[in-house]
């Protein structure tokens, strides 16, 4: 009888989870306005928060490791074998702003669930404050952040599913706002194959407060899907992630400014509609000649091709590299990544056990 009460908890947890995470992808025509760039607010919630992440590209829901880091835009990637791991990470944005990220897990052996919890927070540093005549005023610390709990549980051998809590706010000065959102997460993992595939929605949620003299704007909600395979006899393994699945047409076209900076419009024919679907993708791989080293590089097409300057170089922009030593008490992580005219950031990571 116990036994069947806990089949049937799983069964009905999993259906639920299933039928939330459906129902948000149903109202695609409203879905699809939140996608666009430059018309959500709260945009740094799709910057990556680890180093790994970072390096598979900014965006992968599907990868196969013990990097508790990953579980933060998955939750679903939660696992038992990340009870007791603790990650950290750094990162050294333009301008002076500065990127920290915690995020911890543990499994509760008797409500058999994963749970963790954490915060990202970026610091924009100090900005003189001043009148529209120059007066300084003093100081302002802008600051974004958002703490989220999140949890997950296994059905079955091979399915896992999870949901995730954000409480976000912003303050600049006197213009505040605070929100919340929510992820879901559906993953299937076959040991047997090597291979993970993984469904996500994230940033479901709503602008609680507008920031002063605005109106409540839409949160960057994606949903994803994710699909990992590592090679069994060979130390590779590849990622491909489709982000956006909610609008199939994200290019931003401005004809006028396309034709004063030197973009290539391109056809209306069959490149133009390849060009499109690979907007959506993410494609990464990663290598481990030793059982201790990660080497991972990346491509994301949608980077690269909004971030390109007409007529110029544009180097590894959308590129994205990382590599990781991974012991069994810690794992150290470092990732470069690409955005415009080969400028890029560095983020460095750790990962600690806890447990052990």
């Amino acid at each position: 009888m116990r036994l069947k009460r806990l089949f049937s908890s799983h069964l009905k947890l999993g259906a639920c989870s299933l039928q939330l995470l459906l129902a948000s992808s149903l109202p695609l025509s409203r879905l699809s306005a939140q996608t666009l760039g430059g018309s959500t607010v709260y945009s740094f919630l799709t910057l990556p928060g680890t180093p790994q992440l970072t390096a598979l590209g900014g965006v992968n829901i599907s990868d196969m490791s013990d990097d508790v880091g990953l579980s933060f835009s998955n939750p679903s990637m939660l696992r038992k074998s990340m009870h007791g791991q603790l990650n950290a990470a750094f990162t050294s944005l333009y301008a002076g702003i500065d990127h920290y990220s915690l995020w911890a897990a543990a499994y509760n052996k008797k409500w058999q669930t994963n749970l963790a919890a954490g915060v990202n927070y970026f610091d924009y540093g100090h900005i003189t404050q001043t009148d529209a005549s120059g007066n300084v005023f003093g100081d302002l610390r802008p600051a974004d952040y958002v703490i989220q709990t999140a949890a997950s549980r296994q059905y079955e051998k091979k399915w896992f599913y999870g949901v995730a809590l954000k409480l976000i706010h912003s303050a600049y000065g006197p213009y505040r706002s605070t929100g919340a959102a929510m992820d879901i997460g559906i993953s299937y993992y076959d040991s047997a194959r090597l291979l993970q595939v993984a469904l996500t929605a994230r940033n479901m949620g709503m602008q609680f407060k507008a920031y002063a003299g605005t109106k409540k704007g839409e949160l960057p909600f994606d949903m994803e899907l994710g699909i990992t395979k590592r090679l069994a006899k060979a130390p590779l393994q590849f990622s491909v992630t489709a982000t956006h699945l909610q609008a199939f047409n994200i290019r931003y076209d401005d004809t006028a400014f396309n034709n004063d900076n030197g973009f290539d419009q391109g056809n209306r024919g069959s490149n133009f509609t390849v060009d499109k679907i690979f907007r959506h993708l993410v494609l990464a791989a990663q290598a481990f000649p030793e059982d201790k080293v990660e080497i991972t590089v990346a491509y994301n097409y949608l980077r690269r091709k909004e971030l390109n300057i007409g007529d110029a170089m544009n180097g590894l922009t959308g590129f994205s590299m990382g590599v990781g030593v991974l012991l069994k008490k810690w794992q150290l992580r470092y990732a470069r990544s690409y955005y415009q005219n080969s400028t890029a950031y560095n983020q460095f990571g750790l990962n600690l056990s806890l447990n052990d």
